[in-house]
């Protein structure tokens, strides 16, 4: 075909011109290949949180590449259980080259004008001062058990039983923390975050580095409910008696909380002054929120196509979990209560970035969702504002607000402050008035346009099951071979096989002193259970452990007592799981256990040992979801008192049962009130808590709560069930806090284990106090404190070998001081208390000598090591 010269020129210069156009505004027919988007994924971990972290690994990396994962730590899940459960997800899919950000124990100053960093966001940012110790304000929404952070820590007991473990683990004051991975990431190159989570690490990230605001491209959020109309439950138009509405026609989804705010959604709800700096920091956002996740319930033609289709791991993970999800559902409603959340925002969000939509003014067509523009903002207070009630740390008491906030603004009113708060409760109706966290539809100054999923599309193919063009995605995405997992754990290994353990003839072996051991999980408590476990089965005979879940630890760490029982060869030992709050508080609630640290010196290192328990052999037992329903989902996890009933029924009928007792008294106290025969069953109790207030005006140590001078922890974190028991008519010996301290010196424990025959127990022993004395030098700030867990030990040597240790008791009257914060947990000396036989004085050399050679002994030994050994097995065929 010719052409003139003149036009065939001008034709050469147009194409030229285009494709000029074409790579400056980098749109997606550009003829030059593009860089893939830079994605951070910052989440509370919940079911449906790595639902989305796997659909987002399964893109082309060549387009979407997940650069980063920060934990949100004030939200579904305790931050040491989450960051483990990424690293195993991440491992699985062969990413371990993605970051992984969680904690710190940065603050902020009381004004408001400092922020330290490497702030943790363990507290919403209304509650967050100098450290990682904080009120649960918001986060008290979320139950602590079943239905809750215990079954999210753990994925319902399958996080352990089905994914792999590799390298990463937490390692304290080595682990990278959020803020620090937020901004390595966001100042690398341009960053695209997905939120979520709470709003905490994000808004901080914000606030702190202004300068990197331009390098966020855009946020997607999954969170509030602007128009939604909630359908939890069953919602007919004309319902009969038996059939309860719940949540139909709430903007918001706080099960917990709708008589008090039905306006917010979780997400939004545990920070909402945080997630108000997100949505007003002006980077484009897109919401997906309720109004549109509302209409992506799980169905059964889901359910069961979803259950047909499992051709990868990741795609057998996410439907296990679905599954043991909707088997312990809690009633009939499963498939009008259960959602996809965060996947959903997911596939918005990839849709929106393939196409080229997500910024302002792009096109909105969404593969998955229709889309509009609203102008919202969240709610942080409630009207009238600039009255000061006490409710709003922001503002009270203070000449200056917090961060400079305008006095009578949007921030200044009455803020939230229980599930049960009088001022959000409505007379005469179950529904309340406060909407702190509500992403509201609003006009004016406080507006924020942010483009928004209205609702999902449905399937394009009309002859297909599935409702949603999204469940056929999902489905798709997961099963598809490239970029798939690796393995599982049961195919990590070529001769993987689960074993339980048990004393070899231990049917006719004489036992001894039938002992119950309840314990709170601290580190100390873990060498006090292997020092019982060592103790000749003539001596002492290990019956059964009873959990506190309101200590040092939350309940999801019962898992390492499974994996030590296993180590030691004693998987026959029952382990039930007690209360999680402490008697006479709300079931949702922190009144106690708000004093132990979040960060590190805290519950951070408690769940994870350390960062020792990935060394640990790994258990076939673990926590399992508890109510077993109809579809028949399997039930592994016993109660305390389930444990305590086993227990007794096998005793004869002149057997009695010793209790040592080494953190809060609950599951003591619910026991006395439960077991009519309990005072005739027991014939010891050896306390280890407590500090006697005598002349000598010994000092307690809950440090957290200054006010409280003489109270130990363990009698602190629930006084009243100390009072029932110490003031009970059971025979208690008690070991204080000042004879703690008497065994409490690292240097010669460390001493004794190491001149000692070496055990993989002793090692492991060694392997944790060298781990926490060095701690407590290298950040004395943090980890002052770590010589209260090395006294937890005395109890158990004292009632394995209290002849060997020259004991001098003493006998008082006393009683527990309760009431007062100030005072809650103290034991006092009283003319007309209980007497107890209090330990004033032993051999403490004797005592490290018997700790050291005891587990030093080869007698009783541990059947396996450690994990690595546990590998080294599952590799090399059975004989």
């Amino acid at each position: 075909m010719g052409m003139n010269s003149e036009k065939g020129s001008s034709a050469l210069l147009l194409v030229a011109s285009v494709m000029a156009m074409s790579f400056f505004l980098g749109r997606k027919n550009c003829m030059v290949t593009a860089k893939p988007r830079r994605i951070l994924l910052d989440t509370d971990v919940d079911t449906d949180d790595f639902f989305a972290l796997l659909y987002i690994l399964k893109q082309n990396r060549s387009e979407f590449d997940l650069k980063a994962v920060t934990i949100s730590a004030n939200a579904w899940s305790e931050a040491g259980h989450a960051v483990n459960h990424v690293y195993d997800l991440l491992y699985m899919m062969n990413r371990d080259d993605v970051a992984v950000g969680v904690g710190g124990d940065g603050g902020i100053s009381d004004d408001g004008s400092i922020i330290f960093p490497d702030v943790g966001g363990f507290l919403p940012l209304i509650e967050q001062g100098m450290s990682t110790v904080g009120d649960c304000r918001y986060r008290q929404a979320i139950p602590v058990g079943s239905r809750g952070r215990l079954d999210i820590d753990t994925n319902y007991g399958l996080r352990r039983a089905f994914l792999p473990q590799g390298k990463r683990r937490y390692v304290p004051l080595h682990q990278p923390t959020a803020q620090r991975v937020m901004l390595e990431t966001i100042s690398a190159g341009p960053t695209t975050l997905f939120l979520i989570g709470s709003h905490t690490n994000a808004a901080l990230f914000l606030m702190t580095n202004p300068r990197w605001k331009k390098n966020i491209d855009h946020i997607y959020i999954m969170g509030g409910g602007i128009r939604s109309e909630n359908p939890t439950g069953c919602c007919p138009a004309d319902h009969s008696s038996s059939c309860i509405p719940l949540q139909c026609g709430d903007h918001g989804n706080l099960f917990t909380a709708y008589a008090t705010n039905p306006f917010a959604e979780f997400n939004i709800f545990s920070d909402p002054f945080a997630a108000y700096q997100v949505f007003h920091s002006g980077i484009p956002i897109t919401l997906v929120p309720l109004d549109a996740t509302n209409t992506v319930p799980i169905n059964e033609e889901f359910f069961r196509v979803f259950q047909q289709r499992q051709e990868t791991f990741e795609a057998q993970y996410c439907f296990r979990s679905l599954k043991i999800i909707r088997d312990t559902w809690l009633d009939d409603h499963f498939y009008t209560s259960y959602f996809m959340w965060d996947s959903f925002l997911a596939a918005v969000a990839i849709s929106s970035m393939r196409d080229g939509n997500d910024d302002r003014n792009a096109d909105d067509d969404n593969e998955f969702a229709v889309m509009e523009y609203l102008n919202v903002t969240v709610v942080t207070s409630n009207a009238p504002f600039g009255v000061d009630d006490g409710s709003n740390p922001f503002f009270h008491g203070r000449a200056v607000p917090k961060f400079d906030l305008q006095n009578g603004g949007v921030h200044s009113g009455h803020v939230q402050v229980g599930l049960r708060d009088p001022f959000c409760l409505v007379d005469g109706s179950t529904k309340g008035k406060c909407q702190d966290g509500y992403t509201k539809e609003v006009t004016g100054s406080e507006a924020v346009q942010v483009r928004v999923a209205k609702e999902a599309k449905p399937n394009r193919d009309s002859n297909s099951p599935l409702n949603r063009q999204f469940f056929q995605s999902f489905l798709d995405v997961l099963n598809l071979r490239p970029q798939s997992g690796k393995f599982s754990l049961a195919t990590q290994f070529p001769f993987y096989r689960e074993m339980l353990y048990e004393p070899a003839n231990s049917a006719n072996q004489t036992r001894g002193k039938a002992v119950v051991f309840d314990m709170d999980m601290s580190a100390g408590d873990f060498l006090a259970l292997i020092y019982l476990l060592k103790a000749p089965m003539e001596t002492i005979n290990l019956m059964g452990i009873l959990v506190s879940g309101n200590g040092w630890a939350t309940a999801a760490t019962i898992d390492i007592i499974y994996d030590v029982l296993h180590m030691m060869g004693r998987d026959d030992i029952p382990v039930g799981l007690g209360n999680l709050t402490a008697l006479g508080t709300p079931v949702l609630g922190c009144q106690y256990a708000k004093a132990i640290p979040q960060g590190s010196g805290g519950l951070l290192d408690s769940d994870t040992l350390y960062g020792l328990a990935r060394s640990l052999p790994r258990s076939p037992r673990r926590y399992t979801a508890e109510n077993s329903c109809k579809f028949g989902a399997p039930r592994k996890t016993a109660l305390a008192l389930e444990v305590w009933e086993h227990i007794t029924t096998a005793l004869s009928p002149t057997d009695k049962v010793t209790l040592l007792t080494n953190g809060p008294l609950t599951n003591l106290a619910n026991i006395i009130d439960q077991d009519r025969d309990a005072t005739r069953v027991i014939q010891d109790v050896y306390v280890v808590g407590g500090q006697v207030m005598d002349e000598q005006n010994k000092r307690g140590n809950v440090f957290t709560v200054p006010t409280n001078k003489f109270a130990e922890f363990n009698m602190f974190l629930d006084p009243l069930a100390a009072k029932k028991v110490m003031e009970s008519n059971l025979s208690i010996t008690l070991i204080p806090l000042s004879a703690q301290q008497r065994a409490a010196s690292f240097a010669r424990m460390l001493r004794t284990l190491k001149t000692a025959e070496q055990t993989p127990e002793s090692n492991f022993a060694q392997q944790l106090l060298l781990l926490l004395n060095q701690l407590v030098l290298k950040n004395p700030e943090l980890y002052h404190h770590m010589d209260i867990f090395l006294g937890e030990i005395l109890g158990a040597v004292v009632l394995v070998d209290q002849d060997k240790l020259n004991t001098r008791m003493e006998t008082k009257p006393i009683t527990v001081l309760t009431g007062d914060l100030s005072r809650d947990g103290q034991i006092a000396v009283d003319r007309n208390g209980k007497l107890v036989h209090i330990l004033d004085d032993f051999d403490s050399e004797e005592y490290y000598e018997q700790f050291a050679n005891l587990l030093g002994d080869k007698q009783q030994s541990a059947v396996i090591g450690s994990f690595d050994e546990q590998t080294r097995i599952w590799s090399t065929p059975p004989k």
